[in-house]
Formats: C-alpha cells, sequence, structure tokens
C-alpha cells in the first residue's frame, strides 16, 4: 500500500513538472503573470488610504501631549495665571511649535477638509488654541528677562523662519476656516518677523549666516513664502501676494537647475562656483511651496504664468527619477542614495494636488502619485510610525554628508507629509478616474465601467 501510494505521488509531481514545461507563449497568456511588487501596484481603496492616515494620527497625539506642566512639580498647569518660568509645554516625542510641526497641523486640516473625520480639526485646534492662550503670559515674561521654555519663546519671539513660516500659515488657515479662533495674534507676530525682521539679500531673497555668509537654504522658501501668500489671502493685502511671487522667482533664479529640473540644495553669494546637490527633501520644500502659493495666488496675478511654468519643469524633471519602488532618492540624481520616505511623500501630495488642480496632466502624472503614495503606505508601521525618513538636515558641498544622514521614526518630518499625501490621494480618487488596464495603472478622462481590458479608446471607451 505505501508502495503504490509513493508510485501515485511520483506520477504527479512527473505530471505537474510535464504541465509546467508546456507552459508557454503560445497556450498561456502570459502577459497576465502577476509581478511581485515590493511596495505594492495599482489603485488603492479610499479606505485603505484612510486607515493608513487613521494610524499616523492617533501615533501622533499619542506622541504630542497639548498639557502644561510645572517643570518642578511635574503638576499640570490648568490656570494660565499661575504660569512662570517653571511651565513648559509637556515633552513628547514631538514638539508642538517646531515647522515640522506647522506642515502637520496644515496636513491634518486638509485631511479634515477631504474626510470630514472631526479627529483631524480638532487635533489642530486644540494644541493651536493652547498656545494661543499661553502666549500672552509667557511674552511677558520673556520681555521682562525671564526664562521661558524654548518651544514657546519660539512662538513669542521667532528667532528664524525655522520657527514662523509653517506655523503661522498652519494658523491662517485654521483662522480662515474658523474666525472665532484666538490666533490672529500670533499670526500677525510670525508675519511681522518673516517680512520685517529675517535677515536678506540686497535683492531680498531670503538668507543666512551659516554656514557662509549670505547663504541661501531651499528649505526657506517653505518656511517663509507660503505664510507670506497666505496673509495676502487672510487680509487681502495684494503686496504680501507680490511679495510671495516675487521671492519664488528669486530662488528660482539661484537654485533652480533647469537641464535637470531640480532644485540645488544651498548657494552661496560669494562662492564663484555653484555646486548641485539635488536633496530630495529641500526640493519637496520647493514644490510645496509653489503648491500652497499657487493655491492661493490670484488667477491674473502677473507672475502667476512663470510660477505655474516653473512647477511644470520641476513636476517634469522629478517625474523622471522616481525609483520603481515609488520612492526617490535621498540625492534626487544619485541612485547610489538611500530611498527616502518624506520626500516621497511630500511629491504624493503635490503631483496629487497639481493634478487635481489641473496645473499637469493626469494621464502623465496621476500614476506616479498613486506609485509615491503605494511607497509611503509601505513606510507606515502598525504603530503608526513613518519610517525611513532622513533626520534634520544641514547644508553642504559633498555628497558623503547627504548620502549618510541617519534615518530614524522619530524624525518628525515625515508625518505632516504621510497625512497630507493621504489627504489629497483620497482627492484624487474621487476626482480623477484611475483604472487598471492591460495591469498598469492609467487615468482617464471619464469613469471606466469596465474592469476589462481597454484596446481601443479613441474618447469612447470600447473593450
Amino acid at each position: 500500500m505505501s508502495k503504490r501510494f509513493n508510485l501515485l505521488l511520483l506520477s504527479a509531481a512527473m505530471l505537474t513538472t510535464a504541465n509546467a514545461q508546456q507552459v508557454n507563449d503560445s497556450n498561456t497568456p502570459l502577459h497576465l503573470m502577476k509581478p511581485e511588487y515590493k511596495v505594492g501596484y495599482g489603485i488603492p481603496a479610499e479606505s485603505e488610504v484612510k486607515q493608513t492616515m487613521d494610524r499616523v494620527l492617533r501615533y501622533i497625539d499619542s506622541e504630542t501631549p497639548a498639557v502644561l506642566v510645572d517643570s518642578k512639580t511635574g503638576r499640570e498647569v490648568t490656570n494660565f495665571k499661575e504660569i512662570g518660568e517653571h511651565s513648559r509645554l509637556k515633552p513628547g516625542g514631538f514638539r508642538l511649535t517646531s515647522y515640522e510641526w506647522g506642515v502637520t497641523y496644515s496636513a491634518a486640516l486638509a485631511a479634515y477638509d477631504v474626510t470630514g473625520d472631526a479627529a483631524y480639526r480638532d487635533y489642530v485646534v486644540k494644541r493651536q488654541k493652547l498656545l494661543a492662550d499661553i502666549a500672552p503670559a509667557f511674552r511677558r515674561i520673556h520681555e521682562q528677562g525671564g526664562k521661558i521654555d524654548v518651544n514657546v519663546r519660539r512662538v513669542v519671539d521667532p528667532h528664524a523662519l525655522d520657527d514662523a513660516g509653517a506655523v503661522c500659515c498652519s494658523m491662517i488657515k485654521s483662522l480662515l476656516a474658523d474666525p472665532s479662533q484666538p490666533l490672529r495674534p500670533l499670526i500677525d507676530n510670525y508675519a511681522d518677523y518673516i517680512m520685517h525682521k529675517e535677515y536678506r539679500l540686497a535683492d531680498g531673497t531670503f538668507a543666512r549666516l551659516r554656514p557662509q555668509k549670505n547663504t541661501v537654504w531651499l528649505d526657506d522658501m517653505f518656511m517663509a513664502i507660503p505664510a507670506v501668500a497666505y496673509m495676502g489671502k487672510l487680509t487681502g493685502d495684494s503686496r504680501y501676494y507680490d511679495e510671495a511671487a516675487k521671492m519664488i522667482l528669486l530662488f528660482r533664479d539661484k537654485m533652480f537647475v533647469k537641464e535637470k529640473g531640480l532644485f540645488r540644495h544651498g548657494w552661496v553669494e560669494e562662492m564663484q562656483s555653484h555646486p548641485a546637490f539635488h536633496w530630495a527633501r529641500a526640493n519637496g520644500w520647493a514644490i510645496l511651496t509653489m503648491c500652497e502659493v499657487l493655491d492661493v495666488l490670484p488667477q491674473n496675478h502677473a507672475l502667476r504664468p512663470q510660477i505655474l511654468q516653473l512647477l511644470r519643469d520641476h513636476v517634469a524633471g522629478l517625474s523622471a527619477l522616481q525609483h520603481y519602488d515609488g520612492f526617490w532618492h535621498q540625492l534626487l540624481d544619485r541612485q547610489d542614495t538611500y530611498l527616502e520616505t518624506s520626500a516621497t511623500a511630500i511629491y504624493a501630495y503635490c503631483f496629487a494636488h497639481a493634478v487635481n488642480q489641473g496645473w499637469v496632466d493626469a494621464k502623465a502624472y496621476g500614476p506616479v502619485a498613486l506609485l509615491a503614495w503605494k511607497a509611503v503606505e509601505s513606510k507606515v508601521n502598525g504603530k503608526g510610525q513613518v519610517e525611513g525618513v532622513c533626520v534634520g538636515t544641514g547644508m553642504a558641498f559633498d555628497a558623503a554628508f547627504y548620502a549618510y544622514r541617519p534615518v530614524h521614526p522619530m524624525a518628525a518630518h515625515g508625518y505632516g507629509p504621510a497625512l497630507w499625501a493621504g489627504a489629497e490621494i483620497i482627492r484624487l480618487l474621487r476626482q480623477q478616474h484611475p483604472k487598471m488596464n492591460d495591469s498598469a495603472v492609467h487615468f482617464y478622462d471619464n469613469e471606466v465601467p469596465t474592469d476589462q481590458p481597454i484596446f481601443n479608446y479613441d474618447g469612447v471607451i470600447r473593450y
């Protein structure tokens, strides 16, 4: 009996092998074989995108307590008349007043607008209201020479664009959505710093005195310009629009390498040569700035066509360098550098947003956005942490500096972009018409009412 069973197994194995050998191009539709994608491919369900976003929100909510405490006793301070030099924001995994969290506030507001889930709006309102409520007492202590929590000092006395622009812009968005919020004094304080106190070159470009005298950082496009543009929307004063538009073109003239369609990270006024290191996240800040400004810049503004063309040139340059797993490299044009998540998330948002706004072609760039989202989604772990994010980065003129920057899940730069990307991908799925056809993602002008392969598309779907 056992011998017969073994013979049967052997015969079955031989038959299976023979059948496998018979598979060929004539008898099998090999083009229908399923690829083994590393991070996934295709058109996500809206519910799947929202689930990923919700994990991120739950995680950052637990890591960013909106609480004031006494640093000596650990006691929560609920009566803000008792604020003193030992009062501080309760430490969490991330800082409520950093520029990374300004990005996160804007992203969460966008998530609320798209999903209608009040948890995203409430996350922002709770933290921004706390900052507004405690700012007057901390300002008095600071003006009297007292020492205050550095995270609140960034609010009442900004020292850099990193302190001001991103948080200011998010607060303007909050105030525009709900004029009853007590944010205007903070907004005006931030805007005054950006417009009148930040260091500039003689031509007006925002600049720093590090690492060299009169250094222009690409990052500073985002750290200032969107807030200036949104002040135009808040106040109706066209001078803010003019300043924001002019500043983008000042950065373009120094930083954009047209033949590559990419921005360099740094530019030093006194240097004769201007090496171009195309750091991914800084290019993210640049394209995000253009999206933010184009959202509010009047349609008839004289400089709008130039900014829109710059956006399109940048989109073309970036899309050509997307890795087949959906990410972009730490140094965009160096495939020997690692794949980085925060920049990929920013690009996922910006490409999807540009498509949704009609600024770029959905057929060309919609698939790029969806592939980028698949990459980002693969880096959101079960806790809601965003992995593969480059830590805070200065500026340099050699490849090693960028290539060896560490990555860490507590790098704050990945959380806002992941939420923002998810929100805009949901909008993309609702507004556009992506469809799998012949195993590939395609975007169509109209809804495709079939899952069958489309072999003839002349404006009418035929299958």
